[in-house]
């Protein structure tokens, strides 16, 4: 072997550490950012969603590797990449907290929401079809309850705006939402029973909720929401039945009170 090979390694050792010792210095920051790119673009995909474009997470991404480059101390004995994924990470998570939710939802849910859609992804590859709720909770080491809210809360990631154009069913323009709104409202009466309904609706378990609104609200069959939900038609016949138990007689008696 010769000195030239032998050596080769040394001096890339010894450039590296050149590199860390002038890491402040802009070319050295430079060809360091350069050298761990690679690394901070992977982890820019594993929270690739279609709303938010590759190129804005890598360079979320690449924030966050500066940031490691410059808190980064090489005279502690750890790897710069241990130090690094957790930083580069956590400014993704932030980037996504604070400035992709149309609508708030708390800081944890919205880190579940982000698990569940890595893991619903990675999980699919890996057996060939979708997770159900009660594998990605196994899987992520959450309650079912959690995974469940969080795939409610990933609703509220995106919210239309209200000039975006609407079609007709055979696609002509029909205007914008806005122009649907200021019009008599003909289920306006129906508020004041959505207001009791919604109340009694807190004392029945998120499970119920859901399977109650995926029931009459997107008017799926008993055999649709177990699927959708990850259990048996068995078990959705029990949940509807159980919470419409302790609703019916809810709902009458105040009915019945406001009518007397």
């Amino acid at each position: 072997m010769s000195s030239t090979t032998t050596d080769k390694p040394h001096q890339q050792l010894a450039s590296e550490s050149a590199l860390w010792r002038h890491r402040h210095d802009e070319a050295a920051r430079a060809a360091l950012v350069k050298r761990f790119m690679p690394l901070a673009r992977s982890l820019a995909r594993r929270y690739e969603r279609s709303s938010e474009p590759l190129d804005d997470l890598v360079q979320v991404a690449a924030l966050g590797l500066v940031k490691a480059i410059d808190r980064f101390d090489p005279t502690r004995g750890i790897a710069f990449t241990s130090f690094a994924v957790p930083t580069i990470l956590g400014e993704l998570r932030r980037y996504f907290r604070d400035c992709c939710w149309d609508v708030h939802v708390p800081r944890g849910t919205q880190e579940n929401v982000l698990q569940i859609e890595a893991a619903q992804r990675r999980l699919t590859v890996d057996w060939s079809r979708s997770p159900t709720v009660n594998e990605l909770a196994q899987y992520l080491e959450l309650d079912v309850e959690q995974v469940l809210d969080a795939m409610q809360a990933a609703q509220a990631y995106g919210a239309a705006s209200l000039d975006a154009p609407r079609s007709a069913s055979n696609g002509e323009d029909v205007g914008s939402y806005v122009d649907t709104l200021g019009e008599l409202d003909e289920r306006y009466e129906l508020v004041d029973d959505s207001s009791t309904i919604a109340g009694a609706l807190k004392h029945i378990s998120p499970r119920e909720r859901m399977v109650l609104a995926l029931r009459f609200g997107e008017d799926l069959t008993q055999s649709e929401i177990a699927e959708r939900i990850g259990v048996s038609q068995m078990q959705v016949s029990r949940l509807l039945s159980h919470a419409l138990g302790y609703l019916r007689p809810r709902l009458l008696g105040l009915d019945e009170r406001a009518a007397g």
